[in-house]
């Protein structure tokens, strides 16, 4: 993978993952970690803005898509674009789930489940872990 001028971050060595991240978020976005519920920074934050991809910087979500699922994660209904994450079938824990991983980096940011039935225009939960996140929030005028 070449240079990823947008986001400003180049395709990274494990070494460098290491030297650049937290030992609690290189568990999570290169190993693909959980952190414990109800945690999280993000988990009840209401703050209009963007969400961005920890590691990369790159635009993951938006807060217009967030909502309050009660599961101890930050939740959204959709991607800010669905190109900007990759979804891959995780059968680890003994369940099939699908793993969401930044498609800029290929960091581990959570997973998603369908068909719980929230109140939502979409059916899905992006679950998604606060520590792979960071949150840049809109100016305000």
């Amino acid at each position: 993978m070449s240079d990823i001028t947008d986001v400003g971050v180049p395709n990274r060595t494990d070494a460098q993952w290491r030297e650049r991240l937290t030992p609690q978020e290189y568990q999570v976005l290169r190993q693909g970690g959980t952190e414990a519920p109800f945690v999280g920074e993000y988990t009840d934050t209401e703050t209009t803005g963007v969400y961005r991809c920890k590691a990369c910087n790159s635009e993951l979500f938006r807060s217009s898509t967030k909502f309050h699922s009660n599961c101890g994660w930050p939740s959204f209904y959709a991607p800010q674009d669905s190109d900007k994450v990759t979804l891959i079938e995780d059968n680890s824990l003994g369940m099939t789930r699908t793993e969401v991983r930044c498609a800029t980096c290929d960091s581990h940011l959570g997973h998603i489940f369908h068909g719980e039935g929230y109140d939502t225009p979409t059916d899905d939960r992006y679950c998604i872990n606060s520590i792979s996140l960071v949150l840049a929030p809109a100016e305000q005028d």
